[in-house]
């Protein structure tokens, strides 16, 4: 995570001078569904997301999201344990670098935290953050791609674990899209999004 911090400061200190690539935006606002793949970690889940982004300088941005999902309940021999709600939101600062025209280097740093509800163990939380680090460019006029490598790490007794992360926008218009993502994380957990974005 220290090397991924070092990343992000030596990012942080090229030139001021360019803005995002052509055909990007970080400023937008997005909701749409949210599913966990859990492998071996506990239960999937699926809900509803929304984030969000702003451009305050022309080389940063802020973004943050917010998740409420529920998993399925689980029968194990001779009793059942049921349902657990997972509430996860995010908030972080990015850098984008225009490396050409048409395509962004971007890095990211986030604070996040986790709250697992369940109503025969009781609630839980995890606290941390993640470094990212990838590429985003507009593939056509109205169709554009990402992808990121990132690190995350949290409290107790969670192992760090690196990621990779791609994503899409197609474009009805300047202002409207369909955005989906989906999150790969060591050990075989995955997460995936899709729903309407607005940019402004």
């Amino acid at each position: 995570m220290k090397r991924a911090l070092l990343a992000l400061t030596l990012a942080a200190a090229l030139p001021l001078s360019a803005s995002a690539a052509e055909g990007i935006s970080y400023n937008y606002v997005e909701a749409g569904y949210s599913k966990l793949d859990a492998k071996n970690s506990y239960a999937d889940a699926d809900g509803w997301a929304i984030g969000g982004s702003y451009a305050f300088l022309p080389n940063f941005h802020v973004f943050g999201d917010y998740t409420k999902q529920e998993t399925d309940s689980i029968r194990f021999n001779s009793f059942t344990v049921p349902s657990t709600d997972l509430d996860t939101w995010r908030v972080g600062v990015g850098y984008n670098h225009e490396l050409s025209k048409r395509v962004d280097l971007v890095t990211r740093i986030a604070y996040e935290q986790h709250k697992f509800d369940n109503r025969m163990f009781g609630d839980d939380k995890l606290k941390g953050g993640s470094v990212e680090a990838g590429v985003r460019g507009s593939l056509a006029p109205n169709w554009e791609g990402y992808a990121f490598a990132g690190y995350q790490d949290y409290d107790k007794h969670y192992d760090g674990k690196f990621y990779g992360r791609i994503g899409t926008q197609v474009k009805f218009n300047q202002s409207w899209g369909i955005t989906a993502d989906a999150k790969f994380i060591d050990g075989g957990e995955k997460e995936f999004f899709i729903g309407p974005r607005f940019s402004f």
